[in-house]
């Protein structure tokens, strides 16, 4: 379908077709023009096989081929792989040879009329062919014309040769050519002087114009070096200046960025510690954990001593609970309202009933620790 899609190519009117030439027997002189490829003059539009005669409405009109449309090629690529599809379908659709059974294998036999030997090499086979020589014309004979009239004859009496007369001309022109000859090599003589001397002029000339040329073109490599050296020289400077400004700008600028990071940078070394006073931090590291260390195990002491005393105090109490129990108890006699207990927080009096001989109704927390006040407190109370 592609092939199909390329729009044919438009051919011209050509004439109708002719025979060929006969051919010579003979081959042709070598300067004689070959007949058949002589241009045809034609003299006459009239007889000219070229010009188209007759109706030209009536001719066949070839049609202008458009160049077809994707839509068209789409359509032509489909029909094409339709048709593919449809072959492959048939062919996958024919009847085949049963496949052999085991053991066996199908083998191609030919079965013409007359057999062929099967090689992978083809028989090569070179023949020549030799058309027959053109043969040389034979010379033409030179044309004699026929002889008509009669053979006559003269006889003269004398000699008709004069030496004297005849040779008068013949040396005339001999020395005629001679002075000629001489004259004009006189002349190539003359002539070649003068181109010489020509040619002299011009080389001397131009070797003057060579040397100015050379002059000119040293003079000007040199305007171009030197051009070129304070460029460099210029482009170095304008460099150099450009550094130096950046090297200003930096170092203003660090200046400037500097300025207040020395003393921030101090400050936070500071506030981190890497700068402080060897007395101040040898008593934070050394002293104060010491001073702890020794009140944490005097406070102890004095807790562990209250506690023992405490518990000292807790049995001789109750001993003396158990020794008042077992008292006979006198007869009961009405007693006077029950006063407000005194509380923790406020002990009794020298003066008031002491307290070996009241019943313990609370019941003391040995076992939990105490704070300083409160045992300090309870220890005056039962003291009391």
């Amino acid at each position: 379908p592609e092939v199909a899609a390329v729009p044919a190519i438009l051919y011209s009117y050509c004439s109708l077709p002719r025979p060929l030439p006969s051919r010579p027997k003979y081959r042709p002189p070598l300067g004689a023009a070959e007949p058949g490829k002589e241009p045809v003059r034609y003299t006459n539009l009239m007889y000219d096989p070229r010009v188209v005669r007759g109706n030209t409405y009536a001719l066949e009109v070839i049609p202008v081929i458009t160049p077809p449309t994707p839509f068209e090629i789409q359509r032509q690529k489909e029909a094409w792989k339709t048709a593919l599809a449809r072959k492959r379908a048939k062919e996958q659709m024919r009847p085949k040879t049963p496949e052999p059974v085991e053991g066996r294998e199908h083998v191609q036999v030919q079965t013409e009329l007359y057999l062929e030997e099967i090689s992978d090499r083809i028989i090569e086979v070179d023949v020549e062919c030799q058309t027959d020589a053109f043969l040389d014309r034979p010379p033409s004979p030179f044309f004699i014309p026929a002889k008509t009239g009669k053979d006559v004859a003269t006889q003269l009496a004398g000699e008709l040769f004069d030496f004297d007369i005849e040779v008068k001309p013949i040396l005339e022109v001999l020395i005629g050519k001679t002075v000629e000859q001489a004259l004009l090599e006189v002349m190539e003589e003359e002539e070649l002087a003068q181109l010489w001397a020509h040619q002299r002029a011009y080389a001397e000339l131009r070797n003057a114009e060579l040397a100015e040329v050379q002059r000119l073109e040293e003079q000007d490599r040199r305007y171009r070096e030197e051009k070129e050296r304070r460029r460099r020289q210029h482009m170095q400077m304008l460099k150099k200046q450009k550094e130096t400004a950046e090297k200003i700008a930096a170092q203003a600028f660090a200046k400037h960025y500097l300025a207040d990071l020395i003393p921030s940078v101090f400050n936070n070394l500071r506030e981190g510690g890497f700068f402080y006073d060897p007395i101040e931090r040898d008593i934070e590291t050394e002293f104060l954990p010491w001073l702890m260390t020794e009140v944490e195990e005097e406070l102890e002491g004095k807790v562990l001593a209250r506690t023992m005393l405490d518990s000292l105090i807790r049995t001789v109490v109750e001993n003396r609970l158990e020794a008042f129990s077992q008292e006979p108890q006198p007869p009961e006699e009405p007693q006077p309202p029950e006063e407000p207990k005194p509380t923790d927080a406020e002990p009794q009096t020298a003066g008031e009933t002491d307290a070996t001989d009241q019943p313990v109704t609370e019941k003391e927390e040995t076992d939990q620790p105490v704070t300083e006040q409160q045992s300090s407190q309870r220890l005056s109370f039962q003291l009391e």
